[in-house]
This record gives structure tokens, C-alpha cells and sequence, in this order.
């Protein structure tokens, strides 16, 4: 069944759009923290379609609320009052730690982050952007011009100019040796060159934990720090929340808190987790900027009454049985876990994460080279055990990522690392 279906995948979709495994599966139906696949086999989902099904599949809250509001009518298109769109702006405006914020609904990350964009060179009258190295902010024309990761770098045709800034990955480049001080020190101190030698910047845009990246993160502060020198400049910052927003990361509910002394960004960006599955981005800028456009706009499927009304059961389920806090208390026994699992595999350079968000790297012990083919085949060997993961990280796709649904309770952080464990044994 399953080779019927790829071969006929293969006829009508292109050849770049990327697919785990080497015999593919058709995830079926979910619950909880598993899926299933065509096959009948079930698996532990620890990456949680990419960071989407934040709470757990088949959320009861959730899917009752996309039944019911699919049963009223499923679609109108923003030229029309939508109380639903209202009320979950309302919650996120007020989450969000900006003043007096506006929100913008999409229907993904890439198109966030590139409303963001719009906003931002619009507002600044610049096309010049700041962007980390390493990064990834989407694939659409705009967004794929800002992300760092030459992987992911589909086309330089752009009509952006961007410029890359250190600090992003803590362990990695010409400053990986300093102390968090000296490291951040550098940090601005390049950012700060690389603006005396450049014209007018529109903005800033920069993971707090970088997803595609590897789950690298500079020190606490580094943004703060560098919204300083932001702000001497009348550059705006945009946070692209998209993977580490809704209190993935267990200590913050954004990521930019690890960064607060330098207060909120001019914009954040979110989607994946917020609908649990269901299509929904956004923007949140304050108010100045966002209304900065002086031409009409629509969306005719962002903020949709469905999706909105699975944002909205979602974002309740999420802060009622407190998913941060669990994210926060599971995760860092995963983490601990993952840690000791990997304390003397030598292909293993790296644990790191916080909460829920965690990365496995992996590098020759001999070389320091990225290990890109033994990530594959750990991920292969995890699949074979029942457990699903991601991989990615740079340039080379060597970090395996681990991001299970919110509600993971110990037992299963207890067996996904027991499968992680056979499945690195297996191929080091």
C-alpha cells in the first residue's frame, strides 16, 4: 500500500519536498502522545509533526470545537466580522508582553514571518535585514532571503538585502571559546560594526532558539543586549516565536523572556502549536508599526472560524492544566535522561535544549566533522523501535530533535529515552 502511494506521491509532487525514511509511513490516526500508521504500527511521537500537536492528538477540547464550529459555518474571510479571530487576538495581544498590540492572522509561520518582513521594510522605508547565522524563518520567497542555513537557502533572487549576525549558536564559530559574557560581548560588538558599515536597517529577525537550526541558542541575554544597540539605531527586532512559542521551552512562555531585560520585541511571529494541528500564524507588532500600511489588505483563509475556534480551545486547554510547567518538570527529566544515555557514546556531541525543545548532535569523535549519515540512521532505528523523532542543525542535518507534545507525562519520557538509547546504540 505504502509503495503504491509513494509512487504515486512521486508523480504529482515535486521532487524537493522532503520525506522522512527510507520506506515512508502514512500516519493514520493519533491519541494522546502516539500516532499510528497505515500499517496498524504504533509509534511515540517525540517530534509532534514538527513542533504542531502541541497539546496531544485527537484533543478531545479541540476537536469538539472545530466539530462545532464547522457545523455553524466553516469560512467567511476577514471583510467580515468574526467573533472567534476577535476573541483569540484578544488572548494573544495580552500573552504577548507587547504594548498595545495588534494581531494579524495567517495560515503558517513562512507567511508570518513574511508579513513581518512587509511590515518591518515598510514601516523603516529600508529592504535591508538583519539576520542570524544558522537560521531559518520559512520557505517563501521573503522568508527563505533571511534564513542563514544554506540547506534551506532555495533562491538569493531577492529583493532583500540581509546582512548575518554572530551568536546564535553558542558552541560553534570564532567565538564558541569565551565565557557567556565574553561571547556576548563580541556578539555586539560585530553587530555594531556590521551597522556602522551598513546604510538604513529595517529590522532584526532572530529565532530565540533556532528550530531547524539544531536547537541552538545564544546565552540568556544576548537579545537584550543587542535590542540596545537596536534601539540606538531606530532598527526594530522581530522575535520569530513560530517553534519555541506557547511555553515550549518550560521556563518562558516565548522565548524572548530569556531575553526580557531588553523588554518585548516590536513584532513577534507565531504558528505550529497554537490550533494543535490546524492551520493558524500570526503576527503580533505594536500598534505603530503594524498600521503602518497605507494600502488596503484581506486574508481570505487567515483567521478563519475554525481554525480560530481551535486556537482558541487549544490556547485554554494549554494554560488550564498549566503545559508550560510540564514542559518545564518532564522535560528536564528527558533532558537529564538523554544526557546520562549519551555521556559515553562518543558520537554524541551535544545534548541541549530547555523544556520540550531538545537536540541531540551528533559529530565524528575523531574529527569534529558533522555525523549527517549516523543522524539518519538513528532516526531509522528509532522508527523501527516505535519512536519518532526529527533531525536537522546547520549545514549538515546532524542534530536529532525531540519535541513531544506538550502533556507528556514521565512514563513516556521514561520509555521515549529508553528507545532513543537502543536506537543510538544500534548504529555508534
Amino acid at each position: 500500500m505504502n509503495d503504491d502511494l509513494l509512487a504515486r506521491r512521486r508523480t504529482v509532487l515535486p521532487d524537493w519536498l522532503a520525506l522522512y525514511y527510507d520506506r515512508p509511513i502514512e500516519i493514520t490516526r493519533g491519541e494522546g502522545r502516539h500516532v499510528w500508521d497505515a500499517d496498524g504500527h504504533r509509534y511515540l511521537d517525540f517530534f509532534g509533526g514538527i513542533l504542531t500537536t502541541m497539546t496531544a492528538h485527537a484533543l478531545p477540547e479541540v476537536t469538539r470545537a472545530v466539530s462545532e464550529q464547522a457545523g455553524r459555518i466553516i469560512h467567511s474571510s476577514t471583510l467580515y466580522l468574526n467573533r472567534p479571530m476577535v476573541d483569540l487576538a484578544e488572548r494573544i495581544a495580552a500573552l504577548s508582553g507587547i504594548p498595545d498590540a495588534r494581531v494579524f492572522f495567517t495560515t503558517s509561520g513562512t507567511e508570518a514571518n513574511d508579513t513581518a518582513l512587509l511590515l518591518a521594510t515598510a514601516y523603516r522605508r529600508s529592504n535591508q535585514i538583519l539576520a542570524m547565522r544558522n537560521s531559518y524563518h520559512g520557505r517563501s520567497f521573503s522568508s527563505v532571503s533571511v534564513t542563514g542555513n544554506r540547506t534551506w537557502t532555495t533562491s538569493t533572487l531577492s529583493a532583500l538585502r540581509t546582512l548575518y549576525v554572530h551568536g546564535a549558536v553558542r558552541t560553534r564559530g570564532p567565538f564558541a571559546r569565551l565565557s557567556d559574557a565574553d561571547f556576548t560581548a563580541a556578539c555586539v560588538a560585530d553587530l555594531e560594526d556590521l551597522i556602522g558599515h551598513t546604510g538604513d536597517i529595517a529590522a532584526l529577525i532572530a529565532e530565540p532558539v533556532q528550530g531547524v537550526g539544531g536547537f541552538t541558542a545564544p546565552p540568556d541575554g544576548l537579545y537584550a543586549a543587542f535590542r540596545e544597540v537596536l534601539d540606538r539605531h531606530g532598527i526594530l527586532w522581530i522575535s520569530d516565536e513560530v517553534q519555541t512559542g506557547w511555553g515550549r521551552t518550560g521556563e518562558h512562555f516565548w522565548g524572548w523572556q530569556a531575553h526580557a531585560a531588553g523588554g518585548p520585541p516590536d513584532m513577534l511571529t507565531f504558528a505550529k502549536g497554537i490550533a494543535n494541528g490546524m492551520s493558524v500564524g500570526g503576527v503580533v507588532a505594536r500598534a505603530e508599526v503594524m498600521n503602518c500600511l497605507d494600502a488596503q489588505s484581506i486574508s481570505t483563509f487567515g483567521g478563519s472560524p475554525v481554525t480560530m475556534a481551535a486556537g482558541l480551545a487549544n490556547l485554554s486547554y494549554l494554560l488550564e492544566h498549566d503545559l508550560q510547567g510540564n514542559a518545564r518538570r518532564v522535560g528536564g527529566l528527558l533532558l537529564e535522561r538523554l544526557r546520562a544515555i549519551c555521556a559515553a557514546v562518543p558520537l554524541v556531541r551535544e545534548v541541549r535544549g530547555r523544556g520540550l525543545m531538545i537536540g541531540v548532535e551528533l559529530a565524528d569523535p575523531d574529527t569534529g566533522a558533522a555525523a549527517p549519515q549516523a543522524a539518519a540512521a538513528v532516526l531509522e532505528a528509532a522508527r523501527d523501535r516505535g519512536l519518532l523523532i526529527g533531525k536537522g542543525g546547520g549545514h549538515d542535518t546532524s542534530v536529532l530533535r525531540i519535541t513531544p507534545p506538550l502533556s507528556l507525562n514521565v512514563a513516556e519520557a521514561e520509555e521515549g529515552a529508553a528507545l532513543f538509547a537502543q536506537a543510538l546504540h544500534s548504529v555508534r
